[in-house]
């Protein structure tokens, strides 16, 4: 009897610490599974907020996202999102219910990027996003909180040696080496008869492919290709903030003058040349109109004495490409240069700084066989803050440009500087207007040239694409050439951006036989991965990096230990 209890009273015991165990293990259990789900629902938190700020910074950059900031920490997941969210409770790690932490840091850093734009710089906006989360209700109730820390991006567009925002193409008939990244909003075709090296990265949002377009009719690709950098395909697409789709046509607004009524604060309105240069060009039939810019709502004008000294209309030369006659705007940049640093109209207005922007608005009515277009010639030296020429007509550049040491790689001398416009087209150092205009004159016959030519700038201008029958050129070609260059050398260093369809120098490449090709020594301007060498008015694309995610104690803001 005595030992029956006494094996009773022992099993009692062991019951009795296997259901505690039991029930403690199933508190824990339940305890942990709370946490995960809490943890869980403090993520969605942080990635419903973090989708509101890409959102506005896809749209409009770091000063929406800055003019934002509010509406982020006061808002939360509720049961409006989903009746999921009906039992619990957001708060910002500070005690506020239905809200989010969110902090923005100064926009003061130049930084490498990793991922998959590895190399490239950019400015970037550190952004922390905190959010606690909990069922108030619960029998249970358990914390769960994620911080989550991110970079906000703004990527200067002038640190690839090649960009386009659509199908990017390159070709070469003779040994050709690409020193820059090289990146395409699209696909990118290889497709050499030659060798063809790329010494950097070569990323593509679509595939990069080792063949010619589909609409290219010509044989396949007969070279060779060598990824010295690596290559990487199916990247995330780089954008403008211009508050619309970014599509290569949408983007092009950013070299049109603005429309009528349009808000110059808005995304669009911000972006556009026009609205930030220092000084427009204005030219119609009955005369050439110099201003400041936005900045002074366009009030000072320069006496037509001043414009007279660097702005003419008289010329005229013939496109051989287009079949057309141009009527250019010439613009002096040698005697420009000495009237920026001297004139008492514009000068004091920018703080007694050289004019380093230029707009150019060409409203005179064309024909059918007339063209506009804007040139700068004698450019060989820049005012001393370097120069920004940007047009929505096609662009000319006569001669040298920006060339301290012309013929050389050596770009330490040079200043600052880009081109902008509905094309760009390279006039030697031997053009002659008056010869391009002689009657019987065809293609390149009476144009032809031994003159070698120093470009130094970096280059945004849109390009005819590929067309059944019509390879575009490529990138090789993205610089427009008029002349015979077969006995000289067309040293050009910069950035290329492809950017959008041309709209009036829309004529196909190849399709009138109107040069022969230079020998290219081209080089990426690695001045351009500094911030103090880009070029003025230089746009940028943006992107969103995450830098830290990691759980941490509720009501925690700051920045987890190392060691998580």
């Amino acid at each position: 009897m005595v030992f029956t209890i006494v094996i009773i009273a022992c099993a009692l015991v062991v019951l009795a610490a296997t259901m505690a165990w039991s029930n403690t293990s199933a508190k824990l259990t339940d305890r942990t599974n709370r946490y995960m789900a809490a943890t869980a629902a403090a993520e969605a938190g942080t990635e419903y907020t973090l989708a509101q700020i890409w959102k506005d910074f896809s749209g409009g950059g770091e000063a929406l996202v800055l003019a934002n900031l509010t509406n982020y920490q006061s808002t939360a997941l509720t049961s409006a999102q989903s009746p999921y969210w009906a039992d619990w409770e957001f708060t910002d790690a500070c005690g506020h219910t239905n809200s989010t932490y969110v902090s923005i840091g100064t926009s003061s850093n130049y930084t490498v990027l990793d991922s998959a734009y590895a190399h490239l710089q950019a400015y970037v906006t550190p952004c922390t996003i905190v959010c606690d989360a909990h069922q108030p209700h619960a029998l249970n109730d358990v914390f769960g909180a994620v911080y989550q820390q991110v970079q906000l991006a703004r990527i200067p567009i002038f640190q690839w040696a090649m960009f386009s925002s659509g199908d990017l193409e390159i070709s070469c008939g003779k040994p050709f080496t690409v020193t820059g990244p090289v990146h395409s909003n699209q696909k990118i075709y290889v497709e050499p008869d030659n060798s063809l090296t790329f010494l950097t990265d070569v990323t593509a949002v679509g595939d990069i492919l080792f063949q010619r377009s589909p609409l290219d009719s010509r044989v396949p690709p007969s070279g060779s290709v060598t990824y010295e950098g690596g290559k990487t395909s199916h990247v995330p697409a780089l954008t403008i903030p211009i508050g619309l789709t970014n599509t290569p046509t949408a983007v092009r607004e950013i070299i049109e003058p603005p429309p009528g009524g349009e808000d110059p604060t808005s995304l669009l309105g911000r972006a556009r040349y026009y609205n930030q240069v220092d000084l427009v060009i204005t030219v119609t039939s009955g005369g050439i109109t110099v201003t400041s810019g936005r900045y002074d709502n366009f009030s000072h004008t320069v006496t037509n004495t001043e414009v007279a000294l660097f702005v003419s209309t008289t010329n005229s030369f013939r496109d051989e490409r287009e079949g057309k006659l141009v009527l250019p705007i010439d613009i002096n940049i040698g005697v420009f240069r000495v009237w920026s640093a001297t004139n008492g109209s514009i000068r004091p207005l920018l703080g007694s700084r050289d004019v380093s922007s230029i707009y150019v608005w060409d409203q005179r009515p064309f024909t059918s066989s007339t063209l506009s277009g804007v040139r700068v010639v004698n450019g060989a030296a820049l005012p001393s803050r370097g120069l920004t020429v940007a047009t929505g007509s096609p662009l000319y550049v006569y001669g040298d440009f920006n060339s301290p040491n012309p013929g050389s790689t050596n770009t330490s001398g040079t200043l600052p500087a880009s081109l902008v416009g509905d094309a760009l087209t390279v006039l030697s150092d031997g053009w002659d207007d008056t010869r391009s205009l002689l009657p019987g004159v065809s293609g390149f016959a009476g144009r032809a040239t031994i003159f070698s030519t120093t470009v130094n700038a970096a280059i945004l201008a849109g390009a005819v694409d590929t067309t059944q029958d019509h390879y575009s050129g490529g990138m090789e070609n993205f610089p427009r050439f008029l002349e015979d260059w077969s006995r000289a050398t067309f040293t050009y260093n910069g950035s290329m951006v492809k950017m959008f369809p041309s709209l009036y120098a829309t004529n196909a490449w190849g399709k009138n036989y109107v040069y022969k090709p230079p020998t290219r020594n081209w080089t990426y301007d690695r001045n351009f991965d500094s911030p103090t060498k880009l070029p003025p008015l230089t746009p940028g694309f943006i992107k969103i990096g995450r830098s830290v995610w990691n759980t941490v104690a509720a009501n925690q803001t700051n920045a987890p230990p190392a060691d998580l």
